[in-house]
């Protein structure tokens, strides 16, 4: 859906509760998207983070990050005067409800989540929040995370009316518009009656509209967004590993899925073959629910999760080879175009993208690796300065011995077989997401795999 039309629909003031005072604690793509969306929902919004210059950017009206549509409506909103960014939690303390939208990265060396940023966030807000207002957990947490916050809330806070709940979020990258104002599900993790009822002002035209509230423990909440992503991996994986066999057996992966997707019980979405899935929720969540598996003594569920891990890694490696075979034995020398960086399309979010480390991959085995990507070259850029960066697909093809394709952005998947051939030093293309067409590139004289 058109962002405009998304706005138009969901961006009038509150009827019933009227406008509510919203706070929101980070400003990363998390933080800015709900920020975004409570102002569009007709809320006083003030969002706050402690880097400067991103706040900086966003009080100029513009993103450190890409996402389809959200710029147009975070200008909305500032002209509304609905949306405010500060690096103060003090601007911050006197909101109805606060969200906590910081992250929670994998912990360096652990598959543990990284909770400092949760922690700071919920302590400097309760040393100066009072009054009957919520503070809200958003970020994605191990369980027992909700319960240690809300004793840290008791300990630092002196008004003992400062309640805490927990909401989790579920937005894709790429379509943030439509899951923050058009969710599937809400969840409330709440212990108080008032927990409940401020949530459910601040979402009114959400819930209004037909969408569903599940108000459970603070324990089911925070294993709402964990669960549904290990879930989500699980199938990528599993069809990962058919297409394993079927590749040791000379059966064909892509009829196979369209089989399996015609079972409702099992379904079509999520049931891809090719490189796996990357960026910076669903490798770190089920990573962390494998870790709090561990914890509770349950090796045997720990052990599936770790296997579906290590099943989406094996992709990077099998990619990897099949260039190599496309190349007759070695990277070394040789010219490869990489297109993709992103982990997937519409974002620019390199976080454990398997097209970024492909690439890499292939340079360290003295590969001159050449990348585009329509909106993460810049990301990819700061991390790995190593790589040859090119502003098209013609300039990164050209005298290249092997094209891979790696991010299925639409440009890739429409891009001209013959076109390309008089750019290349040779008709080589790997696909590694299943997207283009084998025939038309087979009849155009070049040498595919998938």
């Amino acid at each position: 859906m058109h962002p405009n039309s998304t706005y138009a629909k969901l961006s009038q003031p509150l009827e019933s509760s009227g406008c509510l005072r919203v706070s929101v604690i980070g400003a990363g793509y998390l933080g800015t998207t709900h920020a975004i969306g409570m102002a569009l929902l007709g809320h006083d919004v003030v969002a706050m983070d402690i880097e400067k210059e991103k706040i900086a950017q966003l009080s100029s009206c513009e993103l450190p990050f890409f996402e389809p549509g959200l710029g147009e409506l975070l200008r909305k909103c500032m002209e509304l005067g609905r949306i405010r960014f500060t690096t103060s939690y003090d601007d911050a303390a006197e909101a109805d409800i606060h969200f906590v939208c910081v992250g929670t990265p994998q912990l360096p060396g652990s598959l543990n989540a990284d909770l400092r940023w949760v922690e700071t966030a919920f302590i400097e807000l309760a040393r100066r929040v009072c009054g009957p207002a919520i503070i809200v957990g958003k970020s994605t947490v191990p369980t027992g995370t909700a319960r240690r916050m809300a004793e840290i809330v008791r300990r630092h806070s002196a008004d003992r009316r400062v309640g805490v709940a927990w909401n989790p979020e579920f937005l894709r990258e790429g379509c943030a518009i439509e899951d923050t104002l058009r969710p599937n599900r809400l969840i409330f993790g709440v212990e108080s009656p008032h927990a409940e009822k401020l949530l459910r002002a601040v979402y009114q035209p959400i819930i209004e509209r037909g969408c569903p509230v599940v108000v459970t423990d603070y324990a089911t909440a925070e294993l709402a967004k964990v669960s549904a992503n290990a879930f989500l991996a699980m199938k990528i994986s599993f069809i990962n590993a058919m297409a394993q066999i079927c590749e040791a057996t000379g059966a064909a992966v892509l009829p196979l899925t369209e089989t399996l997707g015609y079972d409702d019980r099992i379904g079509r979405r999520f049931l891809g073959p090719g490189l796996g899935f990357g960026g910076g929720c669903l490798p770190k969540d089920l990573r962390a629910l494998c870790a709090c598996a561990a914890d509770q003594g349950l090796d045997d569920v720990a052990s599936l999760f770790r296997q579906v891990d290590a099943i989406n890694l094996s992709r990077r490696h099998r990619a990897l080879a099949l260039g190599r075979e496309l190349l007759g034995g070695t990277y070394a020398g040789k010219r490869v175009c990489v297109l993709g960086a992103a982990f997937k399309p519409n974002t620019d979010d390199i976080r454990d993208s398997p097209a970024l480390a492909v690439g890499v991959a292939a340079y360290r085995e003295e590969a001159y690796v050449v990348i585009h990507d329509p909106v993460a070259m810049n990301s990819a850029k700061r991390v790995h300065p190593e790589l040859e960066y090119a502003e098209t697909i013609v300039e990164a093809s050209r005298d290249s011995d092997l094209i891979m394709l790696l991010t299925e952005w639409t440009e890739f998947i429409d891009m001209d077989p013959a076109l390309l051939s008089t750019a290349v030093r040779s008709r080589n293309i790997f696909d590694g997401r299943n997207a283009l067409t084998a025939e038309r590139w087979h009849s155009a004289g070049w040498n595919y795999r998938a």
